[in-house]
Parts: structure tokens; C-alpha cells; sequence
């Protein structure tokens, strides 16, 4: 951006940091954007501008006007793309036609979970079956995937491809590849008739892994009554309380709420037939080794063996991990001493609080969301040049007035995209963390212009009050800083096309950016900028900080133990089936990879939800976050807020979003190849008491 066009946006902008200075004086803009309520515009009179400025979605029937006409488009686009003579221009339309159902439906897959209002929801999950429907059918459209083969099965048109576009091409011809367009019509038939039974089933799981179990209130000591919700005659258990400080409380919800319902092991058994039957039949030897072309990993075999060699390299730390927790059982309880799973996450707490006195209430004066959001703005600014700047949406563009908005903005290139911070709860919003991405970024041929990403971040924050500004517990501070990295990853990424945008990358390297953030989360150097008392102005002290850090290293090898056995889980389930049932299968992997009895009569199997999200790949957050372990102690370790090393982090891992093979991505920056060795060391490495201290030394 020329200094001219900076000077422009920021006095477009003044308007708003002046009217929040007048309140907040000691914050920056953005940090004093989110400290204090937003100032809203009488909109009365304002034309509305429809959600994220799309016109047509002023009202929830403008989600049918959108649909309708992305589908108008999308014919039109699928006779450009089958008209094209084999060239880069094929998959530029391909990409376009992608980008236009995508505008619709992402946008849609959002706004029905997180809308206030029941008629947008509904809307938008009626545009989501719209379009998925249309999109079944285009990736078996006979006709469109002859136009993409004519050109990958010619070398010379190929040979002519740059390395993104053949990677496109390559990864549209796998979607085509997947739903069986390469089999007859009878087999195809079947390959969609799997689809379309397998979105019912996921449907059916996700709900059903959610649902309260219940038990007769007699059957439960009385006094245990108001832990958990009443229906009549019945005590409804909702979750595993794995937090209560009271054992029995603990294991009466774990043996309830785990209870096995017959119904939902019907449809998880289904579901995995029918995911087997479906990799078989579009060619693979098990839907693990469909699901994992294209990762890291590559095969079940490698993830595996990475499991494997991870568990042992863990198996003493383990031991002791659980020692200690069975002595912390003893001393707390000495009449039921035996260590049972339901103690696991209680008692490692515990020890990490006793240890390093770490109670959340001490850190949360010093961590407004307004410093918090400071922090990140100076570290963004640092790194990679970029600003986030605060802006007022327009009449209906944010669906609450909570809402806020950034523009990311770098010091040359100009404006890069927006984020949408929807940071605070909600009744009927979702309690969990998450990215959306609602407009992918992408190079428009027909404007000449960059497409512009746009994101949402959602997380579940306490309001601010009279008295005080939202403060956040570590966790809170560091769920922020990893959403945030996934929002970066998608703004810094300038990719040719909107199908390898940002995060549209594979599984096990997606997380790698937003857990490389939680590095910079906890780092003194980092934290120092930002963290001070929201009353006082004083700073964190240095020592807290330690103390937090070092704390994450206690029960670490039981807690990571655990991670492996709920991902070999679901290699197994997807792996050849077995004659024996799904609790079965746990029960062995449960003594084998984490080491606490199996509990009869449970199967905590149908509560595992990510089955459907991550089905085959839930290994990806632990070699994610190996691979961001070593990024964060070869490169950033020394200096946390080097500009050089940000800019080679955006150019070798960053811009590329799903452009470039991963694991080129991870050699770029780590300027070597690792190997699975490597990654366990990584994490193995990271239970060291010992990590990062010279940095204390050097600063004492």
C-alpha cells in the first residue's frame, strides 16, 4: 500500500480510535476495540448491506436468491470447463466454478450454526443440502472429469502447467477419483448411493455422540443429586465431570454418560462398513488409505509406526506420569486408591496446580482481551508487517452486535483480507473454538484482481462488564492465539487459486500454524508486550509466566499417551474390519496404548465425535504439533519476534496454503527433510524439564 493509500485508510478509520480513546486511554486501537463496548450507529436509516456484504442475504430468504443463482452459474461454468481446450485455462475454470458454490455454501455452513435467528439457520441449511446436492453430482459428471483427464493424461499440456496449477488439476481429478467417476454406471450408482447414506450416518453419530444419558435418581446417592440435571424420576448425565474434585461424582457421570446406547453402535458399525465399502470400491485397501493420500503421512502403515515408536519413546515418563497421580489418589482418597481413566484429567490438574501454583485467577487481571488482542496486533506487526485494524461493519453485515471486525492490512502489499471476531457466548451458539473460512482467497481472471479472503473466529468468551473488560484464564489466552493462527494462515497465503487457499490443506499440517501459535503464547519475550493489569497497568510477572509454562510438562507423557490411543483408535476402526465389535477393538487398544482398565459396560467409543470430522486422521494434531515444535526450536526460539524468520516462515509455509505438498513446505523451512524419528523426538523432547530455560537464565 503506497503511503498515501495508508494515510487515506487510517483516516478513514480515525473516526472510531478517537471516540474509543476518549473511554480508553491506555490501549492501542484494536486493543481498545475489544475493551470496551462497541459504539453502534444509529442504522435506522441505513440501507442493509446484507450479511458480510453480500446484498442478497439482507434476509433469510436471500439465501434462496444466492443459491439460485450460484446454480445458474455453475451451469454456465461447467460448458465453459468442458468447452476448454486442455490448458492452465481448464483448471481456472474448474477453480471458478469450485469458488462459486463455495461463496454460497461456506458462508451458509457457518451462518446455520452460529445465527441468533432461527429463520437464517434454517435458511442456510437448506442452501448447505442445495448445494451439496449439486456438488454429489458434479463429481460424477462424466462429461466435466473428461475435460480434466484430457488434460493430465497429456504430457505435453502438463509439462506446460505451473507446479500449482498441476497440483490443482491433480486434486480435482482426486475428488472425481473418490466418488467412483471412473467406475461403470452401475458401480458409480453405488459409490453415490454410499455418499449420500454415509451424510445421514454422520449426521445421525454427530448427534447421537452429544446426547445426555440418564439414570433413575434412586440409583444415585442423594446427596449426588445436585451435581447433575433432574427430569422427574430421572438424573440426566450430560458430559464426563471430569473436572469435579469428588471421585464418585466422576465415576458415576463416566460410567453413565458412557454408557453404551444400541442404537448409536448400530450406526457407528454402519457408518465404518459403509466408509469400507466406499474406499474399496473407488480402488484404495481401506478407507485409512484413502483418507491419508495427500497428507504427511501418506499411508496408515506410517502413522502407525509414528504412533507406535511415539508410545514407546513415552512408555517411562508414562509410567511415572501415573505413579504420580496414583500417589495424588492415595493421599486424597485412601479408601479407593486404584487409578481408574476418570481420574486422569482431575489429578493431573491437580498436580499442576499444587506444583506450580498456577490458579487461573491470578493470571486473568493481566489478560484483557483488549491486551490480548494488542499482543497479537504487535507480534502480526513484528513478524510479517501486517495490522489489524478495527472497522464498523455496515447496517446488517454482522449477524450481532458483538460482532467485531479487523482488517488485515501489511505495510506494502495493501489490504489482504477481513476477520470477523465473534468472540463472545451466546445462547444457541456453539461452546466451541473454531475457524471458518467464508470466502477463500483466489487470483479472478475476469477482474483482474485478487479476491479478498474473509474469516470468521469463533470462540465462547465471558461478556465485559461495568467494572471490568472480558479477562481470560491462560487457556482462553492461548485457544485465541491458536485461532488466530488459523485466521493468519488464511490472510498471509496468497494462493493462484481459492481450492488451496489457506487451510485448505492436508489434516496433519493444517493445525501447524495455529499451534505454533501457542508456542508464542507462552514466551515471556512475547507475553511482556501485552499482558498487564487492566486496572494498574502493571506487567505479568516474568515468573508467572514460567510457572505456567513449565506446569504444561507435568502429566505431559500420560496426557499425550492418552492422544495416541484415541488416534490408533481411529486407525483401527478404519483400517480392514475385524470380526469383533467396536468395544472389543478398544478394550485391547485401551491396555495396549494407554494403560488404565478398560471400564465394563462403557463405550466411550460412541462419544468420540471427531470420527466423523477427522475419520482416519486424528493422529494430525500430534505430528501437527511435532512438526511446529521443531519450526518454533530451530527458528523462532532465539528470537521470538524476528522479522526475517516471520518472513520466511509466511514464504515457505504460510502462502502456499494447500498449493505445495506438506512435507516440501516443512523441509523449506526447516531447510531438511524429517523423518518420523524426528517428529517423535520433537514431541518427546518437549516433557524435558529443562526446555527454553537458558531463556530465563539469560534474562535473570
Amino acid at each position: 500500500m503506497s503511503s498515501c493509500k495508508r494515510l487515506l485508510y487510517l483516516a478513514k478509520h480515525r473516526s472510531l480510535w478517537t471516540q474509543v480513546r476518549r473511554n480508553v486511554t491506555t490501549w492501542s486501537p484494536v486493543g481498545a476495540a475489544f475493551n470496551t463496548k462497541p459504539h453502534r450507529r444509529l442504522e435506522l436509516l441505513e440501507k442493509n448491506k446484507g450479511l458480510f456484504g453480500v446484498p442478497e442475504l439482507n434476509c433469510p430468504a436471500g439465501f434462496q436468491v444466492a443459491t439460485e443463482a450460484a446454480l445458474k452459474n455453475t451451469k454456465l461454468l461447467v460448458e465453459r470447463a468442458c468447452s476448454h481446450a486442455p490448458g492452465v485455462e481448464t483448471v481456472a475454470a474448474f477453480d471458478q466454478l469450485s469458488d462459486g458454490l463455495c461463496k454460497v455454501a461456506d458462508l451458509a455452513d457457518f451462518v446455520k450454526v452460529a445465527h441468533p435467528d432461527p429463520a437464517f439457520r434454517e435458511a442456510a441449511e437448506r442452501t448447505c443440502v442445495e448445494i451439496g446436492t449439486v456438488v454429489e453430482k458434479l463429481n460424477t459428471n462424466v462429461k466435466l472429469c473428461k475435460s480434466l483427464k484430457n488434460l493430465l493424461d497429456n504430457p505435453d499440456v502438463v509439462a506446460q502447467l505451473d507446479p500449482d496449477s498441476r497440483r490443482v488439476a491433480e486434486l480435482f481429478m482426486f475428488d472425481f477419483e473418490i466418488s467412483g467417476i471412473h467406475l461403470d454406471e452401475k458401480l458409480r450408482k453405488q459409490a453415490v448411493a454410499l455418499h449420500v447414506k454415509l451424510l445421514d450416518l454422520n449426521n445421525e453419530f454427530l448427534v447421537g455422540s452429544h446426547m445426555s444419558n440418564r439414570i433413575a435418581r434412586s440409583a444415585i446417592p442423594e446427596h449426588l443429586h445436585l451435581h447433575f440435571a433432574s427430569e422427574g424420576s430421572f438424573i440426566q448425565v450430560g458430559g464426563l465431570h471430569a473436572d469435579s474434585p469428588d471421585d464418585l461424582v466422576r465415576e458415576i457421570a463416566y460410567r453413565i454418560y458412557l454408557y453404551p446406547n444400541a442404537d448409536l453402535m448400530e450406526c457407528l458399525d454402519e457408518l465404518l462398513k459403509c466408509r469400507y465399502k466406499l474406499a474399496k470400491l473407488v480402488g484404495y485397501e481401506s478407507y485409512g488409505h484413502r483418507a491419508l493420500k495427500g497428507t504427511m503421512a501418506k499411508t496408515p502403515e506410517t502413522v502407525m509406526s509414528f504412533l507406535q515408536l511415539l508410545t514407546d519413546k513415552l512408555s517411562d515418563r508414562t509410567a511415572k506420569d501415573f505413579k504420580m497421580m496414583g500417589d495424588m489418589k492415595k493421599r486424597l482418597n485412601p479408601r479407593n486408591a486404584e487409578l481408574m481413566p476418570w481420574d486422569h484429567p482431575f489429578l493431573s490438574g491437580v498436580l499442576r496446580a499444587e506444583r506450580y501454583n498456577i490458579e487461573p485467577s491470578l493470571y486473568t487481571p493481566y489478560l484483557s482481551l483488549g491486551a490480548c488482542m494488542e499482543g497479537l496486533n504487535n507480534l502480526f506487526s513484528q513478524l510479517y508487517g501486517v495490522s489489524l485494524m478495527s472497522e464498523h461493519p455496515n447496517a446488517g453485515e454482522v449477524w450481532s452486535e458483538d460482532v467485531r471486525k479487523l482488517a488485515v492490512v501489511h505495510e506494502t502489499e495493501g489490504l489482504l483480507g477481513y476477520i470477523y471476531c465473534d468472540f463472545f457466548h451466546r445462547t444457541d451458539k456453539p461452546h466451541q473454538d473454531c475457524h471458518f473460512t467464508i470466502r477463500g482467497g483466489r487470483w479472478c481472471q475476469e477482474t483482474g484482481q485478487y479476491q479478498l479472503p474473509v474469516v470468521v473466529l469463533m470462540l465462547s468468551l465471558p461478556h465485559p462488564t461495568k467494572r471490568a473488560p472480558t479477562l481470560l484464564t491462560p487457556g482462553m489466552m492461548e485457544n485465541l492465539f491458536h485461532e488466530m493462527g488459523h485466521a493468519m494462515h488464511s490472510m498471509l497465503g496468497r494462493t493462484h487459486y481459492q481450492h488451496v487457499t489457506g487451510t485448505r490443506c492436508a489434516t496433519d499440517f493444517a493445525e501447524v500454524p495455529s499451534i505454533l501459535m501457542e508456542y508464542f503464547a507462552t514466551d515471556y519475550r512475547v507475553i511482556s508486550q501485552f499482558a498487564r493489569h487492566y486496572e494498574t497497568g502493571q506487567p505479568l510477572p516474568q515468573s508467572m509466566v514460567a510457572r505456567l509454562r513449565e506446569s504444561k510438562k507435568v502429566c505431559g507423557a500420560a496426557d499425550t499417551q492418552l492422544q495416541i490411543f484415541y488416534a490408533v483408535l481411529d486407525q483401527i476402526y478404519h483400517d480392514t474390519p475385524q470380526n469383533r465389535s467396536t468395544t472389543e477393538i478398544l478394550e485391547e487398544m485401551q491396555q495396549k496404548f494407554y494403560g488404565l482398565p478398560y471400564t465394563p459396560n462403557t463405550a466411550w467409543q460412541l462419544r468420540f465425535s471427531h470420527l466423523i470430522g477427522y475419520g482416519a486422521k486424528y493422529y494430525s494434531y500430534l505430528m501437527s504439533r511435532a512438526v511446529a515444535s521443531m519450526v518454533w526450536k530451530q527458528c523462532f526460539v532465539q528470537d521470538p519476534l524476528n522479522r526475517e524468520m516471520g518472513e520466511r516462515y509466511r514464504r515457505e509455509m504460510l502462502a502456499h496454503g494447500g498449493a505445495k505438498e506438506p512435507m516440501l513446505m516443512v523441509e523449506g523451512m526447516l531447510q531438511r527433510r524429517p523423518t518420523m524419528e524426528d517428529f517423535v523426538d520433537a514431541l518427546v523432547s518437549e516433557l524435558n524439564p529443562d526446555f527454553e530455560t537458558f531463556i530465563m537464565d539469560s534474562e535473570s
